[in-house]
């Protein structure tokens, strides 16, 4: 198959699958077909093990949006397929480029879309193609383009055809039609502009032989001068991190007890100071060791001291984590301190990244290139896991267990709710989770969620 079926095909299926539909099962199905259809669609010599990493991610997102239906498992959708589609011509381009090429698709195809021997094919199309093209599907387009801008501006015209019993409603249709279209056209259609292939190079993960001479940075520091201010800069870092580090952890663990309300504040403003602290020392290390110093022979001290610097930053990583671990041990879990361990945890990846383009001579565009990856696995993990069950299944076994507080503000926990429910013999809490149950059931096929059908209502 060429483009164009691939795009009419999906826009078709876009339609069918929403008409009269909340997303639920449906995006998942289309997900699912998308990944498919990608697949028979790349060439050989694109199907890379990232590729293949790729389709498995995209299914598996998709699946965990049939089953969850939520914002995270939306996201994952997209960004799994959006990466698959890239990844499916581009093999070789680095994913930071998936933003700006997808930002920019989306405003030119408006333009592109009119450039129909660019998507269109341009001979060998058999006579009846050509003739059902020109005489029925061009002239429908433009018909029902043109038929819901006139029925939106003249109620006398809109009211010619309201006699007729058509169970359909056209303008939904027209704008599905239209959305998924537009959808169609930037997944299977998408172009890179020449400006993003010339400046590919910006973000090779190794230096260039170039990039390997020895020269100042700036004109008014020579290499010297400039390899002694990084010697002094970073063992001045040191000794205040570490004074940091003692007054951060005596604050922490042996001030006098609060709140939970000021611990809970006090909490997430530590962990804040912390994960600053820790993208001031990358970006600190970034400035230094950005081309020249790397490969500098008399730069070991201020290497060893760079290095020191980013162990004393994972020492105080910990300690946050310490602290948020004691702060869930006494109060319980809540998605905010899991979202905390989340965060704490990518800072320690930005921190090993760092140590190993310090020890492997690699640019900062490999910081930037593996970071990348690794924030798309946490949108992964934040899609697969039922983070609400296992909160409330954790925090049920606690004496200030707050039932409110889980029905209202926790997702996907009917399951752990109703085992409590059981468990206290609480009648109002099983009717109200039944009913919430019921209320999902109540969706249309494909505006489920499967989540809500393995349990009994």
């Amino acid at each position: 198959m060429k483009t164009h079926h691939y795009i009419f095909i999906t826009t078709v299926l876009f339609v069918i699958l929403f008409y009269d539909q909340e997303p639920g099962l449906n995006l998942g199905i289309l997900g699912i077909l998308y990944t498919i259809l990608t697949f028979f669609k790349t060439n050989e010599k694109n199907r890379t093990r990232t590729f293949n990493i790729l389709m498995a991610t995209s299914v598996l997102s998709s699946f965990a949006f049939i089953w969850y239906g939520d914002f995270p498992s939306f996201i994952a959708v997209v960004s799994s397929l959006l990466l698959l589609g890239y990844k499916s011509r581009n093999r070789k381009m680095k994913p930071l480029f998936l933003i700006p090429v997808f930002i920019v698709n989306g405003f030119t195809s408006f333009c592109r879309v009119f450039n129909l021997d660019a998507w269109l094919p341009k001979r060998n199309i058999p006579g009846l193609w050509q003739k059902i093209m020109a005489f029925v599907l061009i002239p429908l387009v433009l018909l029902s383009a043109f038929f819901g801008i006139y029925a939106a501006g003249s109620d006398h015209f809109a009211a010619l055809f309201t006699n007729y019993e058509l169970d359909l409603n056209l303008w939904q249709v027209f704008c599905l039609t239209v959305l998924g279209f537009f959808i169609a056209f930037n997944y299977w259609n998408y172009a890179v502009e020449r400006l993003i292939y010339k400046t590919h190079h910006v973000l090779d993960n190794d230096f260039q032989e170039k990039d390997k001479i020895q020269k100042a940075t700036y004109s008014f520091l020579d290499l010297d001068a400039e390899r002694m201010s990084g010697i002094i800069s970073f063992l001045l870092l040191n000794i205040l991190l570490i004074f940091f580090i003692i007054t951060y952890n005596y604050e922490q663990f042996y001030e006098i007890s609060k709140t939970p309300v000021q611990l809970s504040e006090e909490t997430h403003e530590r962990v804040g100071a912390v994960i600053m602290s820790i993208i001031m020392a990358i970006l600190v290390i970034m400035f230094y060791f950005k081309s020249g110093f790397n490969f500098d022979s008399k730069a070991g001290i201020m290497k060893l001291l760079a290095k020191i610097w980013i162990f004393l930053n994972a020492f105080l990583v910990l300690s946050a984590g310490a602290k948020n671990y004691e702060y869930i041990v006494n109060y319980g879990f809540t998605y905010k301190r899991l979202g905390v361990f989340a965060f704490l945890l990518l800072s320690l990846v930005g921190l090993s990244l760092t140590f190993i383009k310090i020890q492997k001579k690699k640019r900062n565009a490999f910081l930037f290139n593996s970071m990348a990856w690794y924030l798309y696995g946490t949108i992964l993990a934040c899609s697969y896991i039922n983070w609400g069950g296992f909160i409330t299944s954790r925090n049920m076994e606690r004496k200030d267990f707050v039932i409110k507080y889980h029905f209202n503000s926790i997702n996907f926990n009917e399951r752990a709710l109703l085992t409590y429910a059981d468990q206290k013999n609480d009648r109002q809490l099983r009717k109200n989770v039944l009913e919430k149950i019921k209320k999902e059931k109540s969706r249309t096929f494909l505006s489920g969620i499967l989540y809500y059908e393995t349990l009994k209502d």
